[in-house]
């Protein structure tokens, strides 16, 4: 065999045993004579000695760089005393080579594997094979796997069935992009790789499978974030005969589960449900960071009769908001700082940034600083002040505009000021958010869309009932929410056919375009599907939290760059013309 043990497990019972250990050589060092070489493998690392008595594998070490790739036999000792590494796990061991042979050499590395050293991410994605190596991406990796391994075993022991749905499929409207594959023996037609296994395990529900679930890759065309990629992974599972409970009390118990097996965590018991109204009203967003105690505060209502017509619009408008933020101690912000977070929100679509600096709240207008105050009568001064608990010291921050830029500006604003201020807790927030709109308008299409997918249940007893009002229809939807971050989204599905076909009506899609798109789907609800439900947990998402890292790049073995590009193997690239003429596709310059 190459070797007997693994070098992180040389341990106490080892002493005085000839063992064979095969790894990488982490550093050597020539002390005296003596030449010492720490040798890494996955499980750890350990110090192996060579002294001149060992003529031939002396000589051998001699010549050993960093990370060549050694085979080294030899026996366990204690290593002298005073020269022990609290450091390292086998820091009181170590081995005396006896023989030595290099299976490998390596040329000098593009960058040291040294943790401390910053290293560009284009350059350790290039090279990812030796990024790979550094202990800390090794650990995410590792820990990606127990993960994998632990969700398996829980869904296994439940009864879930573990089933592999197709690649290669059929394109149909998700929400963002298909990644589309030509075909060569049809002609003019065209796969599509899959955004989700949405469809399929349906269909299994009305198979009869009843508890299903896989750790399957999807592909989504779209503009990438540092927490996103063209591929991904996700756990997807669904259930029959269930209701939104079921799925949420068996998915409590799973991330539970997870938390304590992988991290020794304890996750409450149970956890916090919020409608998406509150989330959006209290945070801006419907996934909110709940380790930070800043809130957005209503006063729309306090706006509606002042002269200042930058408040005074949106909150007259039945779609518009006035929300105000209260920053404890943002009296010390600086000029230079509020307008960097005047241009932090521009991003988000709002046109500017008011606020007030509360100096001496008792002095009345006198203890405040603000350029709006002039515009703003004392009374509405005073309800603001009231209604936000303000207090000497705070600065108020305000957002008026269209609902929907003031929830996404200032949420985001929120969350920014809650880690430059160090306002974020420790420890891990976790909080189901419900009742979601099954609904929402599209002022430029000027049609409904859907907020979560267009198979998901709504709360109503009939289609007329959804069919006389779907901007008021709530559905069966539910988003797991830790951290800040969205790492599951689930739904109870359509189980009847006219209902379905309803739900497309109203999205826009009619009849005969539903029976292209998804004819089969609705066929197959004919034929006795169960009542069903289901969830999905982006797997990249929550094994990057668990770790702590700041992208799921981090924890993606062979991850795309922002752009979608492959650094390592440079995909995407062009293909042949023998390629294309084989699959009839003909190549244009993009329109300037």
């Amino acid at each position: 065999m190459m070797r007997t043990h693994y070098c992180g497990h040389i341990d106490q019972s080892l002493v005085g045993q000839e063992v064979v250990l095969c790894g990488w050589t982490h550093r050597r060092r020539d002390h005296g004579g003596v030449v010492f070489v720490d040798l890494r493998d996955r499980e750890g690392l350990v110090q192996v000695v060579f002294d001149p008595s060992a003529r031939e594998s002396f000589a051998i070490a001699e010549r050993v760089r960093n990370e060549y790739v050694l085979r080294v036999r030899g026996r366990v000792r204690h290593r002298p005393e005073g020269t022990e590494n609290p450091e390292l796990p086998t820091g009181a061991l170590e081995v005396v080579g006896e023989t030595l042979e290099i299976l490998n050499l390596s040329e000098p590395l593009p960058f040291q594997l040294d943790e401390e050293q910053a290293v560009g991410e284009d350059v350790r994605l290039r090279y990812r094979y030796l990024d790979l190596r550094r202990p800390r991406m090794f650990q995410h990796i590792r820990l990606r796997a127990e993960v994998c391994r632990t969700l398996r075993r829980f869904l296994d022991e439940r009864g879930f069935m573990e089933i592999e749905t197709p690649i290669l499929t059929k394109s149909t409207p998700e929400g963002a992009r298909d990644y589309l594959v030509p075909s060569r023996t049809h002609p003019g037609q065209f796969y599509a790789l899959p955004q989700s296994p949405q469809l399929f395990k349906q269909l299994l529900m009305v198979s009869g499978m009843e508890r299903y679930y896989q750790i399957v890759r999807c592909f989504r065309d779209e503009d990438l974030r540092a927490d996103r990629q063209p591929e991904f992974t996700q756990l997807d599972l669904e259930m029959s005969f269930v209701e939104d409970e079921d799925v949420i009390r068996l998915m409590e118990e799973m991330i539970r589960h997870l938390f304590q097996e992988v991290l020794g965590v304890s996750l409450p018991d149970p956890f916090p449900r919020m409608r998406h109204a509150e989330a959006v009203s209290r945070f801006g967003v419907d996934r909110p960071d709940l380790r930070i105690p800043l809130e957005l505060v209503e006063v729309t209502d306090l706006m509606r009769g002042v002269d200042f017509k930058v408040f005074a619009g949106p909150a007259n408008d039945p779609r518009g908001r006035v929300a105000a933020l209260r920053v404890p101690g943002g009296g010390a912000l600086t000029r230079k700082e509020i307008d960097d977070y005047t241009r932090f929100v521009g991003i988000y679509g709002a046109k500017g940034l008011a606020y007030i600096k509360v100096n001496r709240r008792a002095a009345g207008r006198e203890g405040l600083q603000s350029p709006i105050l002039k515009f703003l009568p004392d009374e509405a001064v005073a309800d603001i002040l009231e209604r936000c608990g303000a207090e000497d010291g705070d600065l108020i921050f305000f957002g008026a505009d269209r609902a929907a830029v003031v929830n996404e500006s200032l949420g985001a604003l929120r969350v920014k000021l809650g880690q430059d201020r160090g306002l974020v807790a420790e420890g891990w927030r976790p909080v189901w958010i419900v009742d979601f709109p099954m609904f929402e308008w599209d002022e430029e299409a000027q049609r409904w869309t859907p907020l979560h997918h267009p198979f998901t249940r709504p709360r109503v007893a009939d289609v007329e009932e959804l069919e006389r009002a779907p901007g008021e229809c709530k559905s069966q939807a539910y988003d797991l929410v830790l951290n800040g971050s969205e790492i599951g989204g689930g739904s109870i599905r359509i189980h009847r056919a006219e209902m379905q076909a309803a739900v497309l009506r109203l999205l826009g899609i009619g009849d005969e375009e539903a029976q292209a798109k998804f004819g089969f789907l609705l066929q197959a609800l004919k034929y006795g599907c169960p009542p069903h439900g289901g969830i999905a947990f982006g797997l990249d998402r929550l094994v990057m939290l668990m770790c702590g890292a700041p992208s799921i790049r981090e924890v993606i073995p062979f991850p795309k760059t922002q752009t979608g590009n492959c650094l390592l193997t440079e995909a995407p690239s062009p293909v042949s013309e023998a390629q294309l003429r084989e699959l009839g596709i003909r190549l244009r310059k993009p329109s300037a």
